[in-house]
């Protein structure tokens, strides 16, 4: 088990097939295709390079973006022996066999660069045991991940690493690689020019898909170069990338919140279809586009929450897909809604005023006294019934004695809040008389 997580290839035989991503694997870091933020002239890395210097890093982008590869051509670019390990089939022996080679590679005066794929997987007293090699510049780590490090990695490991993020392949970096492939095959793709977009698109930014992609199209016998249609009816559809308890599904939310909040409705209605293309609980997406009316709508327009709450039920009851028409017209209608957070932040103010004054009990003239006791201490006396009251307002003050009078609610000049802006200044004007008075 050692010597392979020591050696960096497993050997194969010379005539042993190999896929055809395998094939094209980059022998240098200027093969690399994209990620120019990284390794161009003036990328991150190209930098470190050039200075000499390679610190830990922190690999994250989605999958099929160059990440394995880019940990390899470090590892000759610094002439260090290069470890690859996963996260997922690894276990505590393992790491303790990596760490001592390492330190016998040092002992030797050599150096390790120690690839971990899928390094979220480690749990934190695994992540912690990488620390002291980290320090003491026995190993240089590089791990990879797919998920937000902020969220999956130890703050004590993500302190000791520079965090690098790699990006999805643009379809101009695909197409570079798809025109790579035809060379290394000696043929072109026998598909028209729309198939051969749409190939592209199917990939989704992931240079390892459409490889495979490739290598399955180059199989085919084809009498003529395939259409879109005839494409599309021999190959599988592909799931855009989505998971439903990862950084995917946080960002595809808060994209969908803000296009709501932005008045956008055709943005909003997009990020709604990637989340139930990506098979999101449409119980969760009801439930999020209420908090929308409450948290954005507001009393700007009142019928918002009503209308989620239908949408929701409307949902439950007819299931996917049809139900999903019904949380369509609430993102529609929320988008194009006035929009007030004006309760959102009274409400906010409120809760921490209430937690500032404590104990603070109200006044006692809006106290019931149901006993006599009671009644000695003063509870009730001088409350003003509000319907005996000019204009059906007594204008009393109903905060506990001593508070000056905060002001939570400032309505907007949107949607039904304008009216209620006309109330809330007719009630001021009406108290100022009254306890003027």
């Amino acid at each position: 088990m050692a010597d392979l997580f020591d050696r960096p290839d497993t050997p194969r035989r010379p005539d042993a097939p190999r896929p055809l991503a395998d094939r094209l694997r980059p022998a240098r870091l200027s093969e690399v295709i994209g990620q120019r933020k990284l390794i161009g002239p003036e990328g991150a890395l190209t930098l470190m390079l050039a200075a000499g210097s390679l610190p830990s890093l922190i690999l994250w982008g989605p999958p099929g973006v160059g990440k394995t590869t880019i940990a390899r051509l470090l590892a000759e670019e610094t002439a260090l022996d290069f470890v690859q390990i996963s996260a997922i089939f690894s276990g505590v022996s393992d790491l303790r066999r990596v760490f001592e080679a390492a330190r016998q590679r040092r002992r030797e005066g050599r150096g390790t660069l120690l690839f971990v794929d899928e390094i979220h997987r480690f749990n934190k007293a695994q992540q912690d045991g990488f620390l002291p090699l980290m320090e003491d510049g026995t190993i240089v780590l590089v791990g990879a991940t797919t998920e937000n490090p902020s969220f999956e990695l130890n703050a004590a490991l993500l302190s000791r690493a520079q965090v690098l993020v790699l990006e999805p392949l643009s379809p101009a970096d695909l197409e570079r690689l798809a025109q790579r492939a035809e060379t290394a095959l000696g043929r072109a793709l026998p598909l028209t020019g729309p198939a051969r977009d749409r190939l592209i698109a199917l990939a989704d930014g992931d240079g390892r898909a459409l490889l495979n992609l490739i290598e399955q199209v180059m199989a085919w016998k084809v009498a003529a170069p395939l259409d879109p249609e005839a494409l599309a009816a021999r190959l599988q559809r592909r799931a855009a990338l989505y998971d439903k308890s990862g950084d995917q599904h946080f960002n595809l939310i808060s994209a969908l919140h803000k296009s709501v909040r932005g008045s956008d409705p055709d943005a909003s209605l997009y990020w709604l279809a990637r989340m139930v293309e990506g098979g999101e609980d449409p119980r969760y997406l009801a439930r999020r586009i209420t908090r929308m009316a409450v948290e954005d709508i507001g009393l700007a327009e009142p019928q918002a929450v009503t209308l989620c709450l239908s949408a929701w039920e409307t949902c439950e009851r007819l299931g996917s897909p049809e139900g999903d028409l019904a949380l369509a017209q609430a993102v529609v209608y929320l988008a194009l809604a006035p929009k007030s957070n004006a309760t959102y932040t009274a409400w906010a103010a409120a809760r921490a005023k209430a937690a500032a004054s404590g104990s603070a009990p109200p006044p006692k003239h809006i106290l019931n006294a149901p006993t006599r006791l009671m009644k000695a201490q003063g509870y009730g006396a001088g409350y003003a019934y509000d319907h005996d009251a000019e204009d059906g307002f007594s204008g009393q003050d109903y905060f506990p004695e001593g508070m000056k009078r905060p002001v939570f609610y400032t309505p907007v000049d949107r949607g039904f809040e304008r009216e209620l802006a006309k109330r809330v200044a007719y009630f001021a004007r009406l108290r100022d008389r009254r306890q003027g008075g």
